[in-house]
C-alpha cells in the first residue's frame, strides 16, 4: 500500500495530465486566458488537490468518498474543456484523445477506489 498520496498511480497520472494541460494552454489564444486557460487548468489541477486531501481523510470512509467524488466530478470537467479546445482548434485531435483516455482511466481508477474505502484506511484504524 502507498505510503503517501504521491506514489498513487491515479495521483501520478493525474499530476502528469495537469502539468501536459498547462504546457498545451501556453498557446491558446489571449481571448481565452481568463476563460477556458483558467478553466481547465484550474479543473486540472483540482483532481490532484481533491486526491491528496481525500488520502487525507481516508480513515473516515465517507469522507474520503466524499473528495475522491469531488476528484472524479473535476476530471469530467475536465475533458469538457478538453473537448472544448479540440473544437475550437486550440489542440489537436491528438491531444485530446491522449488526455481524455488519461481522463477516463482516472476516472475509472477513482471509481474502484470510491467502491471500496475500507482498503485504503491506515492499517492501525480498520476495524
Amino acid at each position: 500500500m502507498a505510503r503517501d498520496y504521491r506514489e498513487l498511480r491515479v495521483y501520478r497520472l493525474a499530476f502528469e495530465s495537469a502539468v501536459s494541460i498547462h504546457e498545451l494552454t501556453k498557446t491558446f489564444p489571449r481571448e481565452e486566458r481568463f476563460s477556458m486557460t483558467d478553466q481547465i487548468r484550474r479543473s486540472s489541477r483540482s483532481v490532484c488537490a481533491n486526491i491528496a486531501e481525500a488520502w487525507r481523510k481516508r480513515r473516515y470512509p465517507n469522507h474520503f468518498v466524499s473528495k475522491l467524488s469531488d476528484a472524479d466530478a473535476e476530471a469530467a470537467e475536465t475533458i469538457v474543456w478538453l473537448d472544448f479546445a479540440q473544437h475550437f482548434h486550440y489542440i489537436s485531435v491528438a491531444n485530446q484523445k491522449e488526455l481524455t483516455d488519461h481522463y477516463d482511466h482516472i476516472c475509472r481508477q477513482l471509481a474502484l477506489m470510491m467502491s471500496r474505502p475500507r482498503e485504503w484506511m491506515p492499517k492501525g484504524d480498520q476495524t
